[in-house]
């Protein structure tokens, strides 16, 4: 085994940071599906399962996904929510990392188009989740729609930007770099943003909004919620609702 790199040390050091999931593990007995991808068992639960749309949900850092349940099947009930945990997060085995979660959101997103044939699968990533749903898109042109929830341009931007500008941004191997594959998203694209968000800087949102195609996006502001309350808003889930049963998603 080879010495250790400076970039393998900063992985080391920074993936325990980035990736909190501690305190959103749960016993696989309290999930109600399983996907295996790559070896690796993925859990959690899908709701309303035999609607004929889907939608994928990838939540955002130390989020207990499952929570999210019965709010999903009631808001969304023309769609299957597929409520997956990250790998190391909730039921799900493995460790996390950028390019094994993009990974398995695709074949997260492929499943859902399987077990859902004759309408696009609809995405929806909050926070380290809109990360892994821009990737997604970028990848899977084929999707309906997809809603950002709090997004960034980079990961490594934000940790820059919460260092006070210190360079260390070279040294996140995780970086979530959004924006280099925003010009690829081909599908309606909504991004909610948090007028007093706390975590992700408003700089950060609006770079990646300015990288996203004009014509695809529509941005919809919540000036007095922050990077956590947002989704205790009504409004907010009905502007996601709305979105997803405009004409062209699936009918």
């Amino acid at each position: 085994m080879g010495v250790p790199t400076p970039a393998d040390l900063a992985a080391a050091w920074l993936r325990p940071l980035i990736f909190q999931s501690r305190g959103t593990r749960l016993p696989a007995s309290e999930t109600d599906v399983e996907l295996v991808v790559s070896g690796v068992t993925l859990r959690g639960w899908v709701t309303n399962p035999e609607a004929d749309r889907a939608l994928v949900y990838f939540g955002g850092n130390a989020e207990q996904v499952g929570l999210y349940r019965e709010i999903f099947a009631s808001q969304f009930p023309r769609h299957a929510t597929y409520l997956l945990a990250y790998r190391g997060y909730g039921a799900s085995d493995g460790q996390p990392s950028e390019k094994a979660l993009v990974a398995d959101g695709l074949d997260i997103v492929d499943e859902a188009a399987r077990q859902h044939p004759g309408a696009p699968v609809a995405v929806v990533g909050r926070s380290l989740g809109s990360g892994v749903a821009a990737q997604v898109a970028a990848r899977r042109p084929a999707l309906g729609r997809l809603v950002l929830v709090t997004p960034f341009d980079s990961l490594a931007a934000v940790i820059r930007d919460g260092m006070n500008g210190m360079p260390i941004g070279g040294l996140v191997a995780d970086r979530f770099d959004s924006a280099s594959v925003a010009s690829r998203i081909e599908m309606p694209t909504l991004v909610l943003r948090a007028g007093r968000d706390d975590v992700i800087p408003a700089a950060r949102t609006a770079a990646l909004v300015d990288a996203l195609p004009p014509r695809l996006v529509t941005v919809r502001d919540f000036p007095d919620a922050d990077h956590n309350s947002l989704s205790a808003d009504a409004a907010y889930w009905a502007a996601i609702r709305h979105f997803l049963d405009e004409p062209g998603e699936g009918g």
